[in-house]
């Protein structure tokens, strides 16, 4: 979910820098991509490992990771997107959230990867995009309904919607595993924010950390063995909250839970790691960090 992702400036910041960045999760080295004077946000890696993609000032833009050159997508009147945009599972379709015009909420959209006319998806709002089923046939997201945010899902065309929570307490960030077997997601339901795990059809929620942080978006290695997310220190933030320039850590676990570790610590938050920004051999991360 992303309350807000961009300013009514179009999305800069003053004195903000954005760092596009790159880390080898086997030996933490950090590879700086590009610097941008504006906001730039969630990088998303394209499964033939030639493009990040991200968003900024409302728009979607193509990074080529071999000129280090950015482009815009054509997404159309889909003009004021956030950082909740995610790749279908064979790369030729874009699933992006944006805030419309008549009520300035976020609703799903989808199209093609090399821009076009974007298709409706969730008439309901808001609607935050997360997932992607690995069958290419369902998308999972954060909605609010009835002042309650819980995860739900839907058919990738549309349809009728699915809640898979109901328990008190905000739940974020909904993530299929590469083999279709669970949904990881996030949720405040035992007191601080925390990474958890259920079944495609809402069964079994399984809190998977239970550490002294505000644990936000688990991302799983296309391999299926790896997770990593967002890390805030406890009291930095209330439980429900991912505010930008904050000090944050992306820390990896394996996906059967255990200990996890610190890969990367940065200025950051909001923006650094909303959607899976995994490489396609699991080996890095793309993320932004920022300098004020």
């Amino acid at each position: 979910m992303n309350m807000r992702s961009y300013d009514e400036k179009g999305g800069i910041r003053m004195g903000l820098v954005s760092l596009l960045e790159t880390v080898n999760v086997n030996t933490g080295e950090r590879t700086v991509l590009a610097e941008f004077d504006y906001l730039i946000e969630a990088p998303n890696w394209t499964k033939d490992n030639n493009y990040l993609i991200y968003n900024s000032k409302g728009l979607i833009y193509k990074f080529d990771l071999a000129t280090r050159e950015s482009n815009p997508i054509e997404t159309g009147y889909v003009n004021q997107n956030n950082n909740d945009h995610v790749l279908s599972p064979d790369n030729k379709r874009l699933a992006v959230s944006h805030h419309t015009k008549e009520d300035g909420q976020s609703r799903i959209y989808v199209l093609s990867l090399t821009g076009g006319q974007p298709v409706l998806v969730t008439p309901m709002a808001p609607s935050y995009l997360h997932g992607w089923s690995p069958d290419g046939a369902v998308l999972s997201y954060c909605a609010e309904r009835k002042g309650e945010y819980n995860i739900y899902t839907i058919p990738e065309g549309g349809g009728m919607e699915t809640q898979l929570t109901d328990t008190p307490g905000l739940d974020d960030g909904p993530e299929y595993s590469p083999d279709g077997r669970h949904i990881w997601f996030n949720s405040t339901r035992t007191g601080l924010m925390q990474i958890w795990r259920m079944n495609p059809d809402g069964s079994d929620q399984k809190q998977i950390t239970f550490d002294e942080s505000n644990n936000w978006f688990p991302h799983v290695s296309p391999d299926g063995n790896s997770i990593a997310y967002l890390a805030y220190r406890k009291g930095d933030v209330a439980p429900n909250d991912h505010p930008a320039n904050k000090n944050v850590e992306i820390r990896l676990m394996g996906s059967d839970g255990g200990p996890s570790s610190t890969l990367v610590k940065l200025f950051g938050g909001q923006g650094t790691i909303n959607v899976n920004s995994w490489s396609p051999d699991s080996r890095c991360l793309a993320f932004v960090s920022y300098q004020l």
